[in-house]
């Protein structure tokens, strides 16, 4: 394995210098994949692929590309061990029950978690079941280009312990509003800090719900609408009964039935090749069906372009994310905004000196890293030994590449090999949905309880008893949301609610945080200021990006192809079954979008990067900085000597309680 690890780093350090050239006419732009909540990608160095592959090769036709069996778990598997997951977290439940009787029990257990379960919980908040369904799937689809997305969440974290980490463990209590409001006008500050926390956490939430709901529909067969009723009632569970220690508990679990899961799957792919990254990476480049797929579907060409290689094109940068700037853009909104996601920056309370909240974070770096290293793996073993076709055939957001992988995998041992895998990482994929869910309700409602109804609504003169009650009061209701809400999007495309959650965290929560935390002029200007403008900015460069929809570009690209096969027949040409299908469908979609608009009646996008990090983040910034010196506070400026000591020391800070 370490020889696979040193050669996918070599691969992918060679691969992002440089970007491969288009065909030279014009291609279009691969729409973006619908219901991942955090996509993902990998990379092989130029290296790795044949050079002595000939453009006759390429241009040949490729074999067909196999139909595969509809993928279907055996519930005769996967129903016992769904309920055995169930059943280890449910007891965890009840035993932190007894244990949660404070309000700091409820929301941080009491601070007695160590570093090293601190890191793991990290580990399993942000390592959601798109990072393991929606990664692997967009690198089966697109190859290289979510490398990007991998990369950026493992940065991110160098970003976290450098800048937040232990200020924030030191300065804060419960919530992203404690901190905001140590030196600023509490109640406004508060109010608008929940109001941010709860936006952030619901685009969350709800994509990982409808991930939820059509997971369990695909696999198992459980209407859509039980299955996220399922879901809410256990994470409902989860949070109103064991708060924060009991969430704990469930995200450690889940961080190493996920690490377990995927690393067998790995080593499954591994040996395929084996054991030769080199060997792995040259079945990618010269695989008829991704050399087919890259063609027609990503690039749209109907017609192969005489000596271009798009067996190559697959393992370099460009198919997903077009332009250079939006990979800075990305790079920014991930690097910048997991610094800023409310349910991670709670996660530093729970811990009992700064030592521990840094160990936490480097804890989890680790456990990422060598995750999104496996996620490469599968993604691209999924493009090679699954294809692309038959990914996209199941979910065009390619999500469930690594379940149909492990199956296929798995049944060439033997069939019921084949069912078990698949049926384990149905149940990892479901533990893992229930753990950051639960992580996002008790933010949320944190958010609502400690600082809307505790500290804006009471004025802070509430005893342990009815905060306590508040919580749980409040996490029923969030959770109860959660479920209407995954109801009513189970036909939309929540692509774009990721990235909101994102650019959200990044443009508005980040910019104050580090402000109040390090400027001594911060005050409640500033920060009102940062967290309307940069969240309002990330929202609306969101809704009108290419995130969204725009039928009348899917009708653009359907005519490309109805022109280029109409002129083929034109010249005299047979068209092969496989063409006149194409053509086909080309014309069935040019009439149904031709007149189509946008959510918001666009015709085409009016920001051209996918993510708006690198418009949204410095928004924030100047907002914040304008508003403190529009309207300067000397109360904020005096207090800044406290928090500075504070944020250093952690004086003020309450004891760990001993778990």
């Amino acid at each position: 394995m370490r020889k696979w690890i040193a050669g996918i780093t070599l691969a992918l350090s060679l691969g992002s210098f440089a970007f491969a050239e288009e065909p030279a006419k014009t291609t279009a732009a691969p729409g973006a994949p619908v219901a991942v909540s955090a996509p993902a990608a990998a990379s092989a160095p130029a290296a790795t692929a044949p050079a002595a592959t000939t453009d006759a090769a390429k241009a040949a036709t490729p074999a067909p590309a196999p139909e595969g069996k509809k993928l279907k778990a055996n519930p005769m598997v996967t129903i016992p061990i769904f309920l055995i997951i169930i059943a280890v977290t449910m007891s965890v439940v009840v035993w932190s029950a007894k244990r949660t009787k404070s309000a700091a029990d409820f929301y941080t257990a009491g601070g007695g978690i160590t570093g090293t379960q601190n890191g793991w919980a990290i580990a399993g908040d942000y390592m959601s079941a798109a990072s393991f369904l929606g990664i692997s799937g967009i690198i089966s689809l697109y190859g290289y280009d979510g490398f990007m997305y991998s990369v950026g969440w493992l940065v991110a974290y160098i970003t976290v312990l450098l800048i937040v980490a232990e200020p924030c463990r030191n300065a804060g209590k419960y919530t992203l509003g404690d901190i905001l409001s140590f030196r600023t006008e509490p109640k406004p500050v508060r109010a608008v800090a929940a109001l941010s926390t709860v936006t952030v956490s619901t685009f969350y939430l709800t994509a990982q719900m409808v991930g939820a709901g059509k997971l369990m529909q695909l696999l198992i067969g459980i209407p859509y609408k039980f299955a996220i009723i399922g879901v809410g009632i256990l994470m409902v569970g989860y949070v109103v009964f064991g708060g924060m220690t009991a969430t704990t508990w469930v995200q450690i679990i889940k961080a190493g039935l996920l690490m377990s899961g995927a690393f067998l799957l790995s080593i499954l792919v591994a040996a395929k090749s084996g054991f030769s990254p080199f060997q792995f990476f040259n079945d990618i480049a010269t695989s008829s069906n991704i050399i087919e797929h890259v063609q027609k579907t990503v690039l749209k060409d109907p017609i192969a372009v005489a000596g271009f290689d798009y067996g190559q094109r697959f393992l370099e940068p460009g198919l997903f994310l077009k332009q250079p700037l939006d990979q800075i853009s990305l790079g920014m909104a991930l690097v910048l905004g997991t610094a800023g996601m409310p349910h991670i920056l709670m996660r530093f309370f729970t811990v009992p000196t700064a030592q521990a909240a840094r160990k936490s974070v480097i804890v989890a770096m680790f456990i990422i890293g060598f995750f999104y290293i496996l996620t490469t793996l599968l993604g691209f073993g999924a493009a090679l030994h699954v294809t692309p076709q038959a990914v996209s055939k199941v979910g065009k957001g390619g999500n469930m590449a690594a379940m149909m992988l492990a199956q296929q995998l798995g049944g060439d041992i033997s069939p019921f090999i084949g069912d078990l895998l698949l049926a384990f990482l149905c149940a990892v994929a479901f533990a893992t949905i229930l753990a950051v869910v639960s992580g996002l309700v008790l933010a949320a409602s944190a958010a609502i309880a400690h600082d809307i109804y505790v500290n804006v609504i009471k004025d802070g003169h509430a005893d342990q008893h009815e905060q306590v009650m508040a919580a749980r009061v409040t996490s029923l209701c969030v959770g109860a949301a959660g479920i209407v809400i995954g109801i009513a999007a189970e036909n939309q495309n929540v692509a774009h609610l990721v990235a909101l959650a994102f650019a959200v965290a990044s443009s508005g929560n980040l910019p104050v945080v580090v402000m109040s935390l390090f400027w001594r002029k911060m005050n409640t200007a500033g920060v009102i200021s940062g967290l309307v403008v940069g969240t309002v900015a990330a929202i609306a460069l969101v809704m009108v990006s290419p995130n969204m929809t725009y039928p009348k570009k899917i009708a653009a690209d359907a005519q490309k192809v109805v022109t280029v096969l109409e002129k083929k027949q034109a010249d005299g040409a047979v068209l092969t079954e496989k063409e006149m299908k194409d053509l086909d469908k080309a014309r069935a979609d040019y009439e149904k979008n031709k007149d189509g608009k946008s959510m918001l009646g666009l015709d085409k996008p009016l920001f051209a990067l996918k993510n708006p990090g690198i418009i949204s983040i410095p928004l924030g910034f100047i907002a914040a900085i304008v508003g403190c010196l529009a309207f300067p506070s000397r109360r904020a400026e005096e207090m800044f000597d406290e928090i500075y000591v504070r944020q250093n020391t952690g004086i003020g800070m309450a004891k760990a309680i001993d778990h």
